[in-house]
């Protein structure tokens, strides 16, 4: 892992340092006042299901708004221009009004502690553990990116060796989540969120203006290696890698928007774990939908920064852009991971530098925290819990949770050099999600509306489904397979899912299925409609708590927002 060139170093001063100290002050703060409130393995892991809807909400879309979110969709930004918007766009806000909708009444009203713990009353045993440990092992990785990207960060600040940063961030973040648990986790990514926007926006701001307005930045795009094909969110050629338009389209609709982005945002427990903290289940159901509001509106301080800093900075202009895009290391050793850091460098003042470099950090451990703090409950509910330790005090799960945040922290530091390999890791992201998340969302979706599937088809078909991403994965990687930009982590993507459907079907034919009577609550059609409401009095009652209205409004403004760009 190499250290930044000296070139690239943040003029950051005194004033800049008194800001991000107050900031760390805080993020302690918070994890010490949470820690008096954590008495039980609940209030660690779930935060006792006792958090309004606008903290969960904001927390959620906190969460995966980490450093992988800012730094890789700008990056992203760099690199393929308006069609990063469809990571938004397309690829996660119709799931995450599916989530709230569709997934939240089982996921809340079966009061599971985790999505694993829901696959082994679905499914047994079996696919319960399987999707444990890829989980856990999937939490790791993302961390470790996570990390890597904090730590290039403190470089950039103070000059320290990559892995000297790497320790340093992992400690801070490690924390204060092991002293608060979620609930320290999940009031800091409010802060943190605060933080994020306060950061960019003027970043964003003062970036249009230095390349004269939106038709400046759009003039420089179109004639800079990209081409005018990066102003526009479709087709999306360059981000799919794939030459003919229907193909693209088709990869972004059906990999990106449905396989990759449901199988996120409907299974993924870093998210999910947010929704569940929530007090009831209106507010479960309205957590994910709070959160599409700011989603919406986050491409535009993230990705175009990104766009303004592949034309205004110098070490990624001309020929050092073209050379990355085509793979090649640039002439300037810059990379479009630095993208963000370096338009930081070269547009803000000082004062304006340390709220930005607060708003980065921030970024980060929200990400990191969210990774920590699902893997600890996943690991100690789902794996220590099952199958190593039953039947223990709940203080001895208590105890375990803050000693595996910490095994979690070190194995990061470790994943956190796999992921200082890639120049953009939103690459890197993609093709974990293709492997995790695109088998199991197939998996989960059947399971949850098809009663006959039963518990042998469900950890096979994930088992197989996961083979099939990892195939595709090693036949691009290897050259036999040509798709170039993040085409192969779309591909990989629908393999799994189809894959994972076939074989489900397959099994399920030829094996025996659970009685129906073991299913309520966990299939669509054997649960009680009832079970699925959510009240509408007292902190619930209000138009503006109503999911479903919440959900309609998002997405007539997605559909409007696709249409303009």
């Amino acid at each position: 892992m190499q250290a930044a060139a000296a070139d690239l170093r943040l003029d950051a001063n005194a004033v800049d340092y008194v800001l991000l100290a107050i900031y760390f002050a805080l993020v302690l703060g918070i994890g010490y006042v949470a820690r008096r409130q954590v008495s039980s393995s609940i209030d660690f892991f779930l935060s006792g299901r006792s958090l309004p809807a606008w903290v969960t909400g904001l927390a959620f879309i906190s969460a995966n708004l980490g450093a992988i979110e800012v730094m890789g969709m700008s990056a992203n930004g760099a690199e393929y221009g308006m069609p990063t918007a469809h990571y938004f766009w397309i690829g996660a806000v119709p799931a995450m009004l599916f989530l709230g909708i569709v997934m939240m009444p089982f996921y809340y009203g079966s009061k599971v502690r985790s999505v694993p713990e829901f696959m082994l009353r679905r499914f047994g045993k079996p696919a319960h553990l399987v999707n444990g440990v890829s989980f856990a092992v999937a939490q790791v990785l993302i961390a470790g990116a996570n990390l890597f990207l904090l730590a290039s960060v403190v470089n950039l600040l103070l000059g320290w060796p990559i892995w000297v940063s790497v320790i340093v961030a992992a400690a801070i973040v490690l924390s204060y989540t092991a002293l608060g648990g979620l609930s320290a986790a999940i009031y800091n990514e409010v802060l943190q969120f605060v933080v994020i926007v306060a950061a960019l926006l003027p970043l964003t701001i003062v970036g249009l203006y230095k390349v004269g307005g939106w038709q400046g930045l759009v003039d420089k795009v179109s004639a800079g290696p990209g081409g005018p094909e990066q102003i526009n969110s479709w087709p999306g050629n360059q981000l799919t890698g794939f030459t003919d338009n229907f193909l693209s389209v088709l990869g972004l609709v059906f990999g990106l928007g449905f396989v990759l982005s449901f199988g996120y945002w409907t299974t993924n427990f870093v998210e999910v774990q947010r929704a569940m903290a929530a007090r009831s289940m209106s507010a479960a159901r309205r957590t994910p939908i709070i959160g599409a509001f700011p989603k919406l509106l986050i491409p535009f301080i993230v990705i175009i920064p990104g766009m303004i800093a592949g034309v205004a900075v110098t070490e990624l202009q001309g020929d050092n852009k073209a050379a990355l895009i085509a793979g090649d290391e640039a002439p300037s050793g810059a990379t479009f991971n630095q993208a963000l850091l370096l338009l930081m460098r070269d547009l803000l003042p000082n004062g304006m530098l340390g709220i930005a470099i607060a708003g980065l950090l921030a970024s980060f451990m929200a990400g990191m925290a969210a990774n920590l703090s699902s893997f600890n409950t996943v690991f100690t509910y789902d794996i220590w819990q099952a199958y190593l330790r039953k039947d223990r005090p709940d203080g001895y799960y208590l105890k375990v949770g803050r000693v595996v945040t910490a095994i979690a922290t070190v194995l990061a530091i470790g994943t956190a050099f796999i992921a200082s390999t890639y120049a953009n890791l939103m690459d890197y992201l993609q093709q974990l999600f293709s492997f995790f998340n695109a088998p199991l969302f197939a998996t989960f979706i059947l399971g949850m509306f098809w009663r006959r599937m039963t518990p042998t088809a469900g950890w096979t078909g994930l088992v197989a489904g996961t083979l099939s991403a990892i195939t595709v994965f090693v036949l691009t990687e290897s050259g036999v397979w040509a798709l170039p930009g993040q085409g192969g982590a779309f591909v990989g993507a629908g393999a799994a899912f189809v894959v994972d459907i076939a074989v489900s079907v397959a099994v399920t034919m030829v094996t025996q299925p659970k009685p129906a009577s073991e299913l309520a609550g966990l299939v669509y059609s054997l649960t009680p409609k009832e079970t699925r409401r959510h009240e509408t009095t007292g902190e619930d009652a209000g138009w503006y708590r109503n999911p479903g209205l919440l959900a309609g409004i998002v997405l007539v403004i997605t559909i409007t927002l696709n249409i303009i760009f």
